[in-house]
C-alpha cells in the first residue's frame, strides 16, 4: 500500500486508493482526505474547495504521484504564505500514481494547531476510530 510522510512530525501513514475517500475532505483521495482519515491534523477552514490556502503543503518527495495543479489552484496558492515550489494545496493534490509522498505541513499551520489553535472544522478521524 502507498504511504505519505508528513513532515516534520515525521508520521507515516498507509492508505488504500480502492476504500477512499474515507469521507468528504477536498477532492477524493486528496492529501486532505488523507491526512484528516487517518489522524494527521491539516487545517482546513474552507472545507476542502480551494477557497483558503489553510491545507497547504510542501511536496518533498512523490511529485510525480498527484495530480497536475489545475489554474484554480494556481491561483489561490499565489495567495499562500511561505509559497514555495513545490507548494500544493492539500485538498487539491490528489494521489494518482503508486508510490510513496512525503510532504511537509509549514510551520504557520502546524504552530497554530500545536499551541490550542486546534482546527476550525473539528478534529481529525483518529486512525481506527473510522466507519
Amino acid at each position: 500500500m502507498p504511504k505519505i510522510t508528513f513532515l516534520p512530525q515525521n508520521v507515516t501513514v498507509e492508505f488504500d486508493p480502492e476504500t477512499m475517500p474515507y469521507a468528504d475532505h477536498g477532492k477524493p483521495l486528496s492529501i486532505l482526505d488523507i491526512a484528516l482519515n487517518n489522524g494527521v491534523q491539516l487545517e482546513h477552514a474552507c472545507g476542502g474547495f480551494c477557497a483558503c490556502t489553510t491545507c497547504h503543503v510542501v511536496v518533498k518527495e512523490g511529485q510525480k504521484h498527484l495530480s497536475e495543479m489545475d489554474d484554480e489552484e494556481a491561483d489561490r496558492l499565489d495567495m499562500a504564505a511561505d509559497l514555495q515550489l513545490h507548494s500544493r494545496l492539500g485538498c487539491q493534490a490528489v494521489y494518482e500514481g503508486n508510490g510513496d509522498i512525503v510532504v511537509e505541513i509549514p510551520a504557520w499551520n502546524r504552530n497554530y494547531v500545536s499551541e490550542g489553535g486546534g482546527s476550525i472544522l473539528g478534529e481529525a478521524i483518529p486512525a481506527g476510530k473510522r466507519d
